[in-house]
C-alpha cells in the first residue's frame, strides 16, 4: 500500500470513530424543538393515489379515511388561528421523500401524519401514536391521551419509531394510527363522518393544548420510555 493510500485509510477510519463517538451518523437530522413555539402545523394524510394503504371490507381504503380526517383536522386548526399546510388535499400519490420535503420546508412547525392501522387478527383494536425525536414526545402523548377520551377506545400506547417522515423531520413530528380498519367496530367507525370528526377534534385539541399550555406532559403507564424499541418501517 502506498503512503498516500495509507493516509487516506487512516483519515476514513478516524472519521468513522468520530461518528461512533457522537452517536450520530453524518446524514442524521438534528431536530429543532419547536414544540412550544410552533406557528404552523403540517398535516399529512397518509397514502393516496396509487397507494391505498390498508384496504379492508370493514373500513374501506385507508387513503380515503386519512384524507377526510386530515381535512377536518386542518379546518379545526385554522379555526383556532393556526397556519396549516397539507401534504395532500386530494387523492394523489405523494412519495415519502416529498412529504419530508414539505414538512421540513415549514419553519417553526410541527408535523402530524394521520393513518389507520391494519392487522391479520381482527380482534386487535385501539389507538397508537409514534414519535422519533425527544422533542416530539409531549405532542405524541397529548394526542394519544385526547384520543382515549373517545368512548370505548383502547390504548395501544405511545412508541418511538423510525418511520421516514419522523426520523428525517427537522421539527417535532408524530404519526397517529386512528384505529384498525381490520377490526369490525373500528373499521365501521372509520367510514362514519361523525366519528372522523371526533378523531379530528381530539387531535386538534391536543395540538392547541401543546402550543399554548406551559404544563409538561407526564408519562402515563401506557406511554413510552427509554426502553421502548424503535420500530423500523418506511
Amino acid at each position: 500500500m502506498s503512503r498516500k493510500a495509507h493516509r487516506l485509510l487512516l483519515l476514513a477510519f478516524s472519521g468513522l470513530l468520530g461518528a461512533c463517538a457522537t452517536g450520530r451518523g453524518p446524514s442524521e437530522v438534528v431536530t429543532k424543538d419547536t414544540s412550544k413555539s410552533f406557528d404552523t402545523v403540517v398535516v399529512d394524510a397518509g397514502h393516496g393515489g396509487k397507494d391505498n394503504g390498508a384496504y379492508r371490507k370493514f373500513g374501506g381504503a385507508e387513503k380515503i379515511a386519512t384524507l377526510d380526517v386530515a381535512e377536518r383536522l386542518s379546518q379545526k386548526l385554522r379555526a383556532s388561528h393556526m397556519n396549516v399546510v397539507m401534504t395532500r388535499s386530494s387523492d394523489v400519490f405523494i412519495s415519502l421523500e416529498e412529504r419530508v420535503a414539505i414538512e421540513n420546508a415549514q419553519k417553526n412547525s410541527v408535523f402530524v401524519s394521520v393513518h389507520f392501522n391494519d392487522s391479520r387478527r381482527r380482534g386487535i383494536h385501539g389507538f397508537e401514536t409514534y414519535y422519533h425525536s425527544p422533542s416530539s414526545f409531549g405532542l405524541a402523548q397529548r394526542i394519544q391521551a385526547n384520543l382515549l377520551t373517545i368512548p370505548n377506545s383502547a390504548n395501544r400506547g405511545v412508541h418511538t419509531a423510525n418511520f421516514r417522515v419522523l426520523r428525517k423531520a427537522k421539527y417535532p413530528a408524530v404519526l397517529v394510527e386512528c384505529g384498525f380498519l381490520s377490526n369490525r367496530l373500528e373499521g365501521g367507525e372509520a367510514r362514519d363522518s361523525e366519528y372522523r370528526q371526533q378523531l379530528a377534534d381530539r387531535i386538534a385539541g391536543a395540538i392547541v393544548e401543546q402550543r399554548y399550555s406551559g404544563r409538561r406532559t407526564a408519562k402515563s403507564s401506557g406511554g413510552a420510555d427509554a426502553a421502548t424499541p424503535f420500530i423500523n418501517r418506511d
